[in-house]
C-alpha cells in the first residue's frame, strides 16, 4: 500500500511540474510561410463588456498586408453595433464591415451568428477571435507561424490579465494556470485541443467538411472541432505564446458560473480526460503527503505553488500576492466543480439554453 502511494504521489506531483515545464518550453515563432495569404477575421458581437471598446478595436491595427474584418451581430438593436459602426469609421483605411442577422445552422447561438460573416469572407484563411480578447499588432502573423505540417486547425487559450478584484484573480488562475498550462503542455506532446477564444482555419478546408454547422455536435464549438480535425487525421496546434483577455473585475457567481459552464463543455467532448480532473490539483498529492510524511507537506504545496508562481512571471500571467491567493482559492473549488459537473449536461449561455446536441454519423469520441 505504501509502495503505491508513493507511486501516485510522484505521478501526481510529476504530472503538475512537467507541465509547468512543457507550457513554459515553446518553441520559438518560427517565420510565416512564404506568401501572405488574404485574411478574413470574424469577431462575434453582443452586447458591451468592460473592455470590448478596446479589445475590438484592436482589430483595426493589425500589421498583416491582406485582411479584412467582419463583424457580426444577430440583432441591429444590439448596443455593440453603434459602438462597431463608429470603429469602422474611424478606420477607413481597413476593409471592414458590421453584418447583422441570426441564421439557425446550429444550437449554438455564436456560430449562427457568425455564419453570415463565414459565407461572405473572401480571404483563403478566415480567423475568429471572441470580442473580449485583445489583439496584438502582429496576431495574424503568429497564427500563420504556428502553421506546421499535419495542421489543419491554429488556435490559443485567452491568458487572463488585469483582474480588478480577487474573483477577478481567481478567473486568471483559472484560465492561465489551471487551463493554459495544460492546453500549452497538450500541445507541445503534439496533442493540441482548440480553444475558442482563437480558432484559424483555412477556408476551403472546413467548406469542405461542411462550414461551420458541424462545430455545432457538440456543446462549444471549440470541442467540436478538434473532434474534427482529429478525425480527418489532422492535427490543432497552438500559438507560442496566449494571446490577452483581460478580465477586470468579477462577482464570486459569474466566475462560478462561467467555470462549471466551461467543466461541463470538457465533460461533454472529451469524459475520460475529463473524469481524471478530479486528481489535477494539488489536493489529492496533499492528502497522500501529509499521510506519509507530514514533515514534508508544507514543503511540498510551496513547491507546488512555486512552479506555477515561476510559469506565471516568465509567462507575464498576473504573479502578485493576491493572485498566489487566488491560486489556492481555484484549486479549493475544483474538487466542487468537478462534482457539479456531473449534475447535467447543459448549461445556459447569454439566455440560451445549451443542451448536448444529437450525435451524429462520423462523430468522433475522446
Amino acid at each position: 500500500m505504501t509502495a503505491a502511494l508513493i507511486a501516485g504521489l510522484a505521478l501526481l506531483a510529476g504530472l503538475h511540474f512537467a507541465t509547468a515545464l512543457l507550457a513554459l518550453w515553446r518553441p520559438r515563432p518560427a517565420a510565416p510561410a512564404a506568401g501572405t495569404p488574404g485574411i478574413t477575421l470574424l469577431r462575434p458581437v453582443r452586447g458591451l463588456d468592460s473592455f470590448d471598446l478596446e479589445t475590438l478595436e484592436s482589430s483595426f491595427r493589425l500589421t498583416w498586408p491582406d485582411y479584412e474584418v467582419i463583424f457580426c451581430a444577430a440583432d441591429a438593436a444590439d448596443p455593440a453595433c453603434a459602438a462597431v459602426r463608429a470603429m469602422i469609421a474611424r478606420h477607413p483605411q481597413v476593409r471592414a464591415q458590421l453584418m447583422i442577422g441570426d441564421e439557425r445552422i446550429s444550437g449554438n447561438p455564436k456560430l449562427n451568428n457568425l455564419h453570415k460573416g463565414w459565407v461572405a469572407a473572401r480571404g483563403q484563411m478566415v480567423a475568429m477571435a471572441d470580442a473580449n480578447l485583445l489583439l496584438p499588432p502582429d496576431y495574424l502573423q503568429r497564427l500563420m507561424a504556428a502553421w506546421r505540417p499535419g495542421c489543419a486547425l491554429v488556435s490559443s487559450p485567452a491568458a487572463g490579465t488585469r483582474p480588478g478584484n480577487l474573483w477577478g484573480a481567481v478567473e486568471c488562475a483559472f484560465l492561465n494556470g489551471f487551463q493554459g498550462r495544460w492546453q500549452l503542455a497538450a500541445d507541445r506532446l503534439g496533442n493540441g485541443f482548440a480553444q475558442g477564444k482563437t480558432l484559424f482555419v483555412e477556408k476551403a478546408w472546413l467548406d469542405a467538411a461542411g462550414g461551420l454547422a458541424p462545430l455545432g455536435r457538440k456543446l462549444a464549438e471549440d470541442v467540436a472541432f478538434t473532434l474534427l480535425v482529429r478525425s480527418r487525421g489532422a492535427r490543432v496546434c497552438l500559438t507560442a505564446r496566449m494571446f490577452e483577455q483581460p478580465v477586470g473585475r468579477r462577482p464570486f457567481r459569474a466566475v462560478w458560473d462561467r467555470q462549471l459552464r466551461w467543466s461541463r463543455v470538457r465533460r461533454d467532448g472529451f469524459p475520460l480526460l475529463f473524469a481524471a480532473e478530479i486528481l489535477a490539483g494539488p489536493l489529492p498529492p496533499a492528502l497522500i503527503l501529509g499521510g506519509l510524511a507530514p514533515g514534508w507537506l508544507i514543503p511540498g504545496v510551496l513547491a507546488w505553488y512555486a512552479a506555477e508562481w515561476a510559469l506565471a512571471r516568465r509567462m507575464g500571467w498576473p504573479a502578485g500576492p493576491r493572485d498566489l491567493l487566488a491560486m489556492v482559492l481555484r484549486d479549493l473549488a475544483l474538487p466542487a466543480l468537478w462534482a457539479a459537473t456531473w449534475a447535467r449536461r447543459g448549461f445556459e449561455w447569454r439566455g440560451n439554453a445549451m443542451g448536448a446536441p444529437a450525435m451524429e454519423p462520423g462523430d468522433v469520441h475522446a
